[in-house]
């Protein structure tokens, strides 16, 4: 049987991930800094490793034939030599990456999607077989507003433009599809949401769900900068996250979810209601 290794096992996809191939009858390795408290369910194969510490890798890859990588940096930095720990074993990968990378433009509009293009590059440039998967943004990113609207019920941040944001679990289907099926190689696959959503929808949308009526606040980008600053962010990751406040609008909806799983979109409202005491 062959195992499949996914990285970034205990975040909100990456667990995901981890459930739905081992409901599916498929051998699970996960990769995590300290197993321990993982939390992963009975089945699962949790192994130390860090992705920063290629050396401490060698374990989680022997026996695994294909690779589900989120690479959680802001840099490329690091990234050639996982990529030739993993070449010596898995031949596959399937590489979770942003529905803004651009192919056709010599820089991204932002830092995050210029991560995202320098990895795919990375990837493709390897000796190993490769499926991208470009998602919008995550339902789950919501949960970060949840101090907020629990306590004052308003979301204050920047500004963002409108997405298609896709359930987290919708992204974990497709990437076990393309884990376990055949057909996936060299895919570009873009995956979003049913429906285009402002931040003040979102906010609205879980405001009904917790039934505690919740409004989206824009604040300045300098505002949004110190806030996050004082939050304890790393500077870096705020004008990264800053600069993706700035990215164009985009009305882009795809159809990819249910072509590769079978299954529509889940709505972010969906969502919302399964994760409404997460608001209350």
């Amino acid at each position: 049987m062959n195992e499949i290794l996914v990285t970034g096992a205990t975040g909100n996809v990456g667990r995901q991930v981890v459930l739905q191939l081992l409901a599916g009858g498929t051998a699970v390795r996960a990769l995590a800094r300290t197993p321990d408290s993982a939390g992963l369910p009975d089945g699962v194969d949790v192994v130390g490793g860090d992705l920063s510490e290629p050396d401490t890798l060698e374990r989680a890859l022997t026996g695994i034939s294909t690779v589900f990588l989120i690479w959680p940096f802001l840099t490329t930095e690091g990234a050639p030599a996982v990529l030739e720990a993993i070449e010596r074993h898995p031949r596959r990968i399937v590489y979770l990456s942003s529905s803004g990378v651009n192919e056709d433009a010599e820089r991204q509009t932002d830092p995050i999607n210029q991560l995202h293009a320098d990895m795919e590059r990375l990837i493709e440039e390897s000796g190993a077989e490769w499926t991208v998967l470009r998602s919008d943004t995550i339902a789950s990113n919501a949960r970060g507003w949840a101090g907020q609207i629990r306590t004052t019920r308003v979301v204050r941040g920047p500004g963002i433009a409108a997405t298609a944001v896709i359930h987290e679990a919708d992204v974990a289907a497709v990437a076990v599809r393309a884990l376990t099926d055949d057909g996936h190689a060299g895919a570009k696959h873009i995956l979003t949401g049913p429906q285009v959503l402002s931040r003040a929808e979102q906010v609205h949308a879980i405001g009904e769900a917790a039934g505690r009526p919740a409004r989206f606040e824009a604040v300045p980008l300098e505002v949004a900068r110190q806030q996050m600053l004082a939050d304890g962010r790393p500077p870096a990751l705020v004008e990264a996250l800053l600069a993706a406040a700035t990215r164009p609008e985009s009305d882009l909806i795809t159809s990819t979810v249910e072509e590769i799983t079978g299954a529509p979109a889940r709505t972010f409202r969906s969502w919302a209601e399964e994760h409404a005491d997460t608001f209350r």
